[in-house]
């Protein structure tokens, strides 16, 4: 089996968040979790002055692009090529060209693996995002993804949700 790289893929502006969701569902549907490891709409912190009110606002990096971390077959091209709202890989022609090293740094994507503090069982509480300030139990980790599932209490149950190591600290 080849190894995953990270691919770029043009979508209609402002379906990016539809694009990941949708991939991420047909990874899902399909078993394609050893194949399309990750999707990502790289996000950065901006300060943005709205009626007199300085406020910090998540911005999407590059509007119209998602992240792709894949091995790139017929199954996972035709795949991520056919979910609505993308209209292609970036690269000549029809031939998706990964990135490289130099232009994953930018991006804050690193290779190497993060040593965590936390472990399944772990109580945690998130650090950011939309469920910053809520504390859960580690129920499962990905440590390819660099990601951890808790469960949180929402709507008065138990609900499993995937939050980046980055984000989460042990209490």
């Amino acid at each position: 089996m080849s190894e995953a790289k990270w691919y770029v893929v043009h979508t209609y502006s402002g379906y990016e968040n539809k694009v990941k969701v949708d991939i991420e569902k047909t990874i899902e549907n399909r078993h394609l979790e050893d194949q399309i490891l990750e999707v990502r709409v790289p996000l950065e912190e901006v300060s943005e002055l709205k009626n007199g009110v300085m406020k910090q606002v998540q911005r999407k990096m590059f509007p119209g692009y998602v992240l792709l971390n894949m091995v790139m077959n017929d199954d996972t091209w035709y795949v991520v090529r056919n979910t609505r709202g993308v209209t292609g890989f970036v690269g000549p022609g029809s031939k998706p060209v990964p990135l490289t090293e130099e232009e994953m740094l930018p991006l804050g994507i690193q290779k190497d693996n993060v040593q965590v503090d936390f472990a399944e069982g772990d109580t945690v509480v998130v650090t950011g995002g939309a469920w910053k300030d809520t504390v859960g139990v580690i129920t499962g980790m990905n440590m390819q993804k660099q990601t951890a599932t808790i469960n949180v209490e929402l709507f008065g149950r138990e609900t499993p949700v995937e939050i980046s190591f980055a984000e989460i600290k042990q209490m």
